[in-house]
C-alpha cells in the first residue's frame, strides 16, 4: 500500500479521512502561505493546496501527498481566519443574512504526478442579533476557522442553508477527493 499524507493539521480533514477509512499520517506543511494583493478566492485556494503539498513532498519521497486550503468569500473578499474576537464579531456580523462563497483547494500529488482541483459551496446565514455572535464567539469554535465558524459545530445553528458540497464547508470535498486518490492508488473502505 503506498504511504499517504494529508499536509494539513486541520481536524476536521483528519475526521473526514478516518471516516472515509484511509490510513494516512499527518504531516503539517510549512509553506508560505502569503499571497499577492487582490488574488481571487479561487486562484488563493488552488495556490496555497499545491504549495502545501509541494512542501511536504519534497520531504516524502514517494508518498501520496494531499494538501487543502479553504477560504470564504463575501462580495469578492476573502475572509480568513479571525485574529481575535474583535475581528471574529466584525466578520460574523458581515455574514449575517446574506450568502458566501466556500471555495477548498486540494492538490495531490507523488512527486511524478500531480492532480488539483477547486470546489465552492454557497452558504447563507440566518440574520444574527449581537448576543448570538457575542455567546458563539465565547464558545470559542470561530477563532481557528475561516470566516469565523464552523458548519459541523456550533456554527451550523447561524446556517439558513447551502447549496453544494457541505463537505467544502468543512474544508475536504470528500466526494471529489476520493475519486482523486483512487487515482493515485490510495483507496479507503469503499472500491471506486
Amino acid at each position: 500500500m503506498k504511504r499517504f499524507i494529508a499536509a494539513s493539521n486541520s481536524p476536521r480533514r483528519r475526521e473526514l479521512l478516518s471516516l472515509a477509512g484511509y490510513e494516512f499520517e499527518v504531516v503539517p506543511s510549512d509553506a508560505d502561505e502569503t499571497l499577492g494583493e487582490g488574488i481571487s478566492a479561487e486562484a488563493a485556494v488552488k495556490e496555497l493546496a499545491k504549495r502545501k503539498a509541494l512542501s511536504v513532498s519534497a520531504q516524502n519521497k514517494g508518498a501520496v501527498i494531499l494538501g487543502c486550503d479553504t477560504v470564504v468569500s463575501l462580495g469578492g473578499k476573502i475572509l480568513g481566519k479571525p485574529h481575535g474576537e474583535k475581528e471574529a464579531f466584525a466578520m460574523l456580523r458581515s455574514l449575517s443574512g446574506r450568502e458566501h462563497e466556500v471555495f477548498t483547494g486540494v492538490y495531490i500529488t507523488d512527486g511524478e504526478k500531480s492532480e488539483g482541483f477547486v470546489t465552492c459551496t454557497k452558504v447563507e446565514f440566518y440574520e444574527l442579533n449581537d448576543e448570538t455572535i457575542r455567546s458563539y464567539i465565547a464558545t470559542g469554535e470561530p477563532m481557528d476557522k475561516a470566516g469565523a465558524y464552523g458548519i459541523q459545530g456550533l456554527g451550523s445553528i447561524l446556517v439558513k442553508k447551502i447549496n453544494g458540497d457541505y463537505f467544502t464547508v468543512m474544508g475536504l470535498p470528500l466526494n471529489e477527493c476520493a475519486r482523486s486518490l483512487a487515482r493515485f492508488g490510495v483507496k479507503g473502505k469503499l472500491e471506486l
